[in-house]
């Protein structure tokens, strides 16, 4: 299985527009931060987790080819407002097939209602195929796919675990048994926006205590703003099996 961080920011990404903090200055190119989003490669199936603002220009860094699924993890526009880009590999592949909790495949068909209008539809207009997931196992193909309910603040968020793989974002809560399906992990991909707590994410230090309650082999810190710091620094700081994950960072398991 190989994983692309196609982006790792926060909602605004990094630099922010107008803002004089020092993060946003950095000549670092891991300081440089896409909205989050990543690709996940396996049994010769491309799975794209999120389609975010970015995704055009996250398409032409990793050179990827083809999509066979877009999997959401809910509905929030860093997450979601790309998903009219998929042009171009609908034209080469037809249908692309969506998976998602009902509420967000509602938000998507307000959104995106020229995508999902039936019948006559203007022509450049990509076509897709959803799929309404609930919180238990689901299939595309021979792959199992294993989703991993979590909180947003109020909202329902979910994490998707791949084998021994598990990408989790925006998770501010989880209940014990969500905390059971992450057992026995290689890698954990989990959200640590900035040093301060925030209400609807994990900070630095409840993702560190996260990562020390699951256990996984190696854990990657992602939806980074530029309150955490720069890339360089905080990487110093962290356990030996925990790292800042960064744009374009590919990772086999």
């Amino acid at each position: 299985m190989k994983v692309t961080f196609l982006g790792t920011g926060t909602s605004q990404g990094i630099p922010v527009i107008g803002s004089n903090h020092p993060v946003c200055f950095s000549k670092d190119v891991k300081d440089k931060r896409l909205r989050v989003s990543i690709l996940v490669e396996l049994n010769g199936y491309t799975y794209l987790i999120d389609c975010g603002p970015d995704f055009r220009q996250q398409m032409l860094a990793c050179g990827c080819e083809k999509i066979d699924a877009i999997l959401y993890t809910h509905e929030h526009s860093d997450h979601v407002m790309g998903l009219d880009d998929i042009r171009p590999f609908y034209y080469k592949q037809g249908d692309i097939s969506i998976y998602a909790h009902k509420r967000v495949l509602k938000s998507l068909k307000k959104r995106f209602d020229y995508i999902f209008k039936t019948g006559i539809k203007y022509p450049g207009a990509p076509t897709v195929s959803p799929n309404r997931i609930k919180n238990e196992p689901f299939f595309i193909g021979i792959q199992e796919i294993i989703p991993i309910n979590v909180k947003h603040l109020d909202l329902q968020v979910f994490g998707f675990r791949f084998n021994d793989f598990a990408y989790i974002t925006d998770m501010k809560t989880i209940k014990e048994k969500e905390v059971e399906k992450l057992k026995n992990l290689q890698v954990l991909v989990v959200n640590a926006l900035r040093i301060e707590p925030h209400y609807s994410h994990l900070n630095l230090e409840e993702a560190l205590q996260f990562i020390e309650r699951v256990n996984p082999e190696k854990a990657y810190l992602t939806h980074i703003s530029y309150n955490l710091g720069f890339h360089e620094d905080v990487e110093k700081k962290l356990p030996k099996n925990v790292f800042l994950a960064y744009d374009n960072l590919q990772i086999t398991i």
